[in-house]
């Protein structure tokens, strides 16, 4: 079993890339670095999970989505081409009501 060791924020400009299907990739910003140890001794790997909740190696990723690698797009350039699209600073998301069954 896995164990997260440390968490710490990730730098602006660092993307995980997925791939999606044979042709398309799409990179996600990487939130935090979270240092992961396995029950093994001395089995330590840093992995990156990015702003929707994925990691390389994650039980519930989802199906068909494989991990490519991680990147770095200075923030000065831009987002790279395949980055999801970015929700303006005033978006929100709408309340839910919850109602009684």
């Amino acid at each position: 079993m896995k164990r997260i060791v440390e968490i710490v924020p990730a730098r602006p400009g660092w993307y995980a890339r997925w791939r999606t299907a044979p042709d398309v990739t799409c990179s996600y910003p990487v939130t935090v670095w979270a240092l992961v140890e396995d029950s093994e001794p001395g089995s330590r790997e840093v992995i990156g999970i990015d702003s929707i909740g994925q990691w390389p190696g994650a039980d519930d990723a989802a199906e068909g989505t494989v991990f490519v690698r991680y990147l770095f797009h200075p923030p000065a350039d831009g987002r790279p081409e395949d980055a999801e699209p970015e929700r303006p600073a005033d978006a929100r998301s709408e309340p839910v009501e919850a109602t009684a069954g």
